[in-house]
C-alpha cells in the first residue's frame, strides 16, 4: 500500500491525500476524517524515511541550510576517506545525498592530538548536532563511547560492536549472487579464496554462504576446503589449486591483493578464463580486468543520511534498543575473468 494507491481509492490526488494526512487547513475536515479512515482501512503507513525528508524540505532556506549532521570515525586519520577510495565513495553517496536535502555534513576528528570523547560532545552540542555519521573503525572490537551515545547515530559496516543502527554490504546476498552467475556458466567446483580481514569485517557471512550453497545445489561433500588468507602468497595459493582442482575462484579481498592475485596466477601460467574462472568480490572491482561484485558506496552513503533524517524526524536519540541494519546489493562488473552470461542463462 502507498500513497499513490491510496489516492486512487479515496478519488483524490496523491497531494490532497498528503496535505489530509498532514492536518493541513487547505483540506476540509470532512475529507481530512475521509482519508484517514481509509488510510487506517487500508492499513496504510507513511515511510519514516519519506516524512523526514519531506519534513525537512518544508522548512524556511536558512533553517535548513543550518541543519547539519556531524560526521566522526575511529580511524587514526582526520578524513578517513581521503585515504580510502571505499570509504571516499562513501562519504561522496552521503554529500550528495545531504546536499539534496538540505543538510550540510561537518567531520570531527575524534582521535585529533589532545581530543576526548567529552570535549567531542561539548564541540558537536554547541554546534547544535543531534546526528552522527559514522565510518567505523579499523578495530572490530571497538566500542562506541558512552560520551557520544546521547545523539541519533548511523555507522557504515559492521566494525562497532555497540548496537547501532547500520548500512552494509549485503554480504551473504553477494555471494550467494557470484555463486549462482558461475554455476549458470557451467562451473561446477567452486573454491572461496577469502582475506581474513574481509571474513572478520562482514562477520563471517562470505563462508556461510559459500557453504549453503555448496550444501544446497552441489551437495555437503562438494564444498571445497576454504583458504583463508591474509595476503595472497604464490606457494599456497598453488598448493590449493593443486590440492583442490576448482574451475572457478571466487576471491574476496581488498583491492590492494586483487593485482597479488593476477601475479600469483600469472606465474603458475593459469589461463584465465580459458583454464580457471575468478569472480572478485572486493570494495573495487571496475578496471581490475577480473569479474566480479563492486560494493555499491555510493548507495550505501545515501542511505545511511536518508536513516539518520529518518531517526531524527522520529526523536530516535541514544544508543538504540531495536538496532537496524539495513544491506546494499553489490553492483556486478564484467572484466573479462568469466564467460558472459549467454542469452537465456540467468544468474
Amino acid at each position: 500500500m502507498n500513497l499513490r494507491h491510496l489516492a486512487k481509492v479515496a478519488d483524490l490526488s496523491p497531494s490532497a491525500v498528503s496535505l489530509a494526512l498532514r492536518d493541513s487547513p487547505k483540506i476540509s475536515a470532512a475529507t481530512k476524517k475521509r482519508v484517514r479512515r481509509l488510510a487506517e482501512k487500508m492499513g496504510y503507513r507513511a515511510d519514516a524515511r519519506v516524512v523526514a525528508m519531506m519534513s525537512h524540505l518544508r522548512k524556511p532556506r536558512a533553517v535548513r541550510q543550518a541543519a547539519c549532521f556531524g560526521v566522526i570515525s575511529f580511524y587514526p586519520q582526520e578524513f578517513a576517506w581521503d585515504s580510502s577510495p571505499h570509504l571516499r565513495r562513501i562519504f561522496s553517496g552521503m554529500k550528495e545525498r545531504a546536499d539534496a536535502l538540505g543538510y550540510r555534513l561537518e567531520p570531527v576528528w575524534l582521535r585529533a592530538p589532545g581530543m576526548t570523547f567529552r570535549r567531542a560532545r561539548e564541540i558537536l552540542d554547541t554546534r547544535g548536532i543531534e546526528g552522527l555519521l559514522c565510518f567505523g573503525s579499523p578495530d572490530l572490537e571497538e566500542e562506541f563511547p558512552r560520551e557520544l551515545g546521547h545523539y541519533a547515530v548511523v555507522t557504515i559496516g559492521v566494525s562497532i560492536r555497540t548496537p547501532l543502527h547500520r548500512i552494509t554490504s549485503r554480504f551473504y546476498f553477494d555471494m550467494m549472487t557470484a555463486l549462482n552467475r558461475v554455476h549458470a556458466l557451467g562451473y561446477r567446483r567452486p573454491g572461496l579464496v577469502i582475506g581474513t580481514v574481509e571474513e572478520a569485517r562482514s562477520a563471517h557471512m562470505h563462508s556461510a554462504a559459500y557453504l549453503s550453497w555448496c550444501e544446497r545445489l552441489l551437495g555437503a561433500s562438494k564444498a571445497l576446503p576454504i583458504l583463508r588468507v591474509t595476503t595472497v602468497e604464490k606457494k599456497p595459493l598453488a598448493e590449493w589449486l593443486e590440492k583442490n582442482s576448482p574451475d572457478v575462484v571466487v576471491f574476496v579481498h581488498l583491492p590492494e591483493a586483487i593485482p597479488q592475485l593476477r601475479a600469483a596466477l600469472r606465474e603458475q601460467r593459469r589461463r584465465v578464463p580459458a583454464e580457471l574462472g575468478v569472480a572478485v568480490l572486493s570494495h573495487l572491482v571496475e578496471g581490475t580486468g577480473f569479474s566480479g561484485l563492486q560494493q555499491n558506496q555510493q548507495l550505501m552513503g545515501a542511505w545511511a543520511v536518508e536513516m539518520l533524517a529518518a531517526r531524527i524526524a522520529n526523536r530516535d536519540l541514544g544508543l538504540p534498543a531495536h538496532p537496524r541494519t539495513e544491506m546494499v546489493e553489490s553492483e556486478w562488473i564484467d572484466g573479462g575473468s568469466l564467460p558472459t552470461l549467454r542469452r537465456g542463462q540467468t544468474a
